[in-house]
C-alpha cells in the first residue's frame, strides 16, 4: 500500500490524500473545498478501484468550471496508479 498526495487544479480543494493498494483506493482526504460534500464523496468511493472512480467521477464539473473536486480525484487516482505501475 502506498500513500499519495495530489495537488488539484482549478478547484477550491488544495490537496487530496489517499492510499492506493494495487488499483484500490482508500482513506481519501480533501483539504479545502466543500467540506460536507467532499467527506461524503470520500466515504462513498472508499474501497473502489481506480477504474470505478473514473467511471463515476471523471468529467464531473462544478458550476462554470471545466472540472470539480470529484473530477480531480478521478485524475489523481489514475496518476497515482500510472506512476506506481511504470
Amino acid at each position: 500500500m502506498s500513500h499519495y498526495v495530489y495537488e488539484p487544479e482549478g478547484v477550491c480543494s488544495m490537496q487530496i490524500d489517499f492510499d492506493i493498494d494495487g488499483n484500490v483506493i482508500s482513506n481519501i482526504e480533501f483539504y479545502g473545498g466543500c467540506n460536507g460534500n467532499l467527506k461524503a464523496i470520500s466515504k462513498l468511493v472508499d474501497g473502489w478501484t481506480v477504474e470505478k472512480i473514473e467511471e463515476y467521477l471523471l468529467g464531473n464539473t462544478c458550476g462554470r468550471r471545466p472540472t470539480s473536486c470529484a473530477d480531480q480525484l478521478a485524475k489523481a487516482v489514475r496518476q497515482a496508479y500510472n506512476e506506481l505501475n511504470k
